[in-house]
């Protein structure tokens, strides 16, 4: 006679399904679609070492494909300074990358092969203004090494700024998420639940584990339809300087606002300093030193809409408004962007 097996921890012995649930379904299916489209990104930098003698170190990140003529999206930290990059795809399959266009602003870099195949998988891209705290997000990257490695998060938190060098240089209107990014994820693609690009990787916090940010792929968008077109790239600029309003910058110099973006900033000792480049975009267009710079064409400047990066999203020679706050008063400029010079 059979005896019956009665589970310990004192529940019905009948045998659960193995079936997958919809979320992990979701999760395998946008691995399948997206991982073929990553890529494996190793830079060649040369470095000195005690006696100063020159040897090769190399480095490696992630990146994706965008075009099927070989454009490859990354970060510009994972390129920066190699003497030579190489990409490796899915299928192993090994290519000289040569570096099209670096945005350190951004921290975003193009990179391009010449495919052996007229079959190049590409991933499909979304819109980060669309995003909420809360949603799902999955990252594949190469974490250490570790090729085509998929990790699952949600959305922790939007419009984040990080310092990413000591000369204070930041990154503004950063996605956070609890997906676990480590070095070698850097360049890779943050996918929404849909298998859309909606971010790339660039960044963890120090001295914490379990956040990491991406930059939002609106910011990435112009370069990449400049490129893919064939265009020459350049960028918008309007010649200013300013610093992001804070909550703590708005009480301390009690601004009449607690977002936007102020024109000019103040010196060590608080005192304004002017950021109007004179004979510039905004200069021409009556930027005034003191404006606080509320919307763009209507796009309001926040913690979530940083003005570097809702600036990224018009080209040069287009004419915008400038909605700024001078004087208790609104008054809306026009000015026609111009291009950006190297090495800003």
């Amino acid at each position: 006679k059979a005896v019956p097996i009665v589970p310990v921890w004192g529940g019905p012995s009948v045998v659960q399904s193995a079936g997958l649930s919809s979320d992990e379904q979701n999760n395998i299916d946008i691995y399948k679609a997206a991982r073929e489209a990553t890529v494996h990104i190793t830079s060649t930098v040369l470095q000195r070492n005690f006696f100063w003698e020159v040897y090769p170190s190399k480095e490696t990140g992630s990146g994706f494909l965008i075009s099927t003529a070989g454009l490859i999206l990354t970060n510009n930290h994972v390129v920066s300074g190699a003497q030579e990059v190489r990409v490796t795809l899915s299928d192993r399959t090994d290519y000289k990358a040569d570096v099209i266009d670096r945005d350190e602003s951004n921290d975003l870099a193009l990179i391009r092969i010449k495919p052996k195949t007229g079959k190049i998988p590409i991933l499909k891209l979304g819109d980060a203004d669309k995003l909420q705290v809360g949603q799902k997000v999955l990252a594949i990257g190469n974490p250490f090494g570790l090729d085509g490695t998929l990790t699952v998060g949600i959305v922790s938190s939007i419009g984040r700024e990080i310092r990413v060098d000591e000369s204070g240089r930041t990154l503004e209107g950063l996605i956070q998420t609890d997906a676990a990014i480590n070095p070698g994820n850097s360049g890779g693609p943050l996918l929404d639940a849909g298998g859309n690009v909606i971010g790339i990787n660039t960044a963890i916090a120090s001295n914490s584990n379990g956040i990491g940010f991406a930059i939002p792929i609106d910011i990435a968008r112009p370069i990449m339809a400049q490129a893919v077109a064939g265009v020459a790239l350049s960028r918008p600029y309007m010649g200013i300087h300013f610093v992001s309003i804070t909550r703590k910058l708005a009480d301390e110099k009690k601004l009449p606002v607690r977002v936007g973006a102020l024109v000019g900033g103040f010196d060590a000792n608080g005192q304004p300093v002017s950021g109007v480049e004179s004979g510039k975009p905004a200069d021409l267009g009556g930027v005034k030193d003191g404006d606080i710079i509320t919307s763009i064409d209507g796009k309001v400047i926040d913690d979530e809409h940083p003005l570097d990066a809702t600036l990224s999203q018009f080209s040069p020679g287009d004419t915008v408004s400038v909605d700024v706050l001078r004087d208790g008063q609104h008054v809306t400029l026009h000015v026609t962007l111009g291009t950006r010079p190297n090495g800003l």
